[in-house]
């Protein structure tokens, strides 16, 4: 059997920090969720409409969000905004900032997308992309640490780098864990999804 360092996980309260780090990158998604969906459904609803200007605006807007990746948009949050305007902001603050600018883009599209199809069909089209949408969220909290957000992906390099001499192999063993805690959290959602698509297609 090889030697996976999953011992390090039984050492003082590593765990229950890897799960304190779970539910902060849980807790970052769900505050977005809750403000990107009725933006999203605003937005959405907005690009439908006829407004030549409106809808130009609406294009940049979704496509800057799109072609820019998520780290780019955090470290310009967190790091430039907080310079050049003098802003006070906390990792969590512009985790959340982002994670809403994004949700709201890709909500909006998904909204504006399932209004022009079928009316009846739209709310059938929606749920279950809305749903993985939520999923994308959760694991894209990843990037967080990027900034200083302790979260799960944070607590786990801790772990790691702090048992380094007495558990070198605790790498493998501390992902897979990590690995494990996020399929936790987006699997029954991915599922719901694909069951909802399922009985409605």
């Amino acid at each position: 059997m090889p030697d996976l360092g999953l011992e390090v996980l039984l050492k003082g309260s590593n765990m229950l920090r890897l799960l304190q780090g779970l539910w902060v990158a849980l807790r970052i998604s769900l505050i977005a969720v809750v403000i990107s969906i009725p933006l999203g459904l605003l937005f959405g609803v907005l690009m439908t409409r006829k407004n030549v200007v409106l809808k130009a605006i609406f294009r940049v807007y979704l496509e800057f969000i799109r072609i820019m990746p998520q780290l780019v948009l955090l470290f310009l949050f967190y790091f430039s905004t907080t310079r050049t305007f003098g802003w006070n902001l906390s990792g969590e603050t512009a985790s959340i900032i982002v994670f809403v600018l994004w949700g709201t883009a890709e909500m909006g599209d998904l909204v504006r997308g399932a209004l022009i199809s079928i009316i009846p069909q739209a709310v059938r089209r929606l749920i279950p992309l809305s749903i993985n949408l939520i999923t994308r969220m959760i694991k894209t909290t990843s990037l967080i640490l990027m900034i200083g957000v302790v979260e799960v992906l944070k607590v786990a390099q801790q772990i790691i780098e702090a048992n380094r001499m007495s558990s070198p192999n605790a790498a493998f063993g501390i992902y897979l864990t990590v690995f494990l805690l996020y399929f936790i959290a987006c699997w029954p959602i991915s599922m719901l999804a694909k069951y909802l698509e399922r009985k409605w297609r």
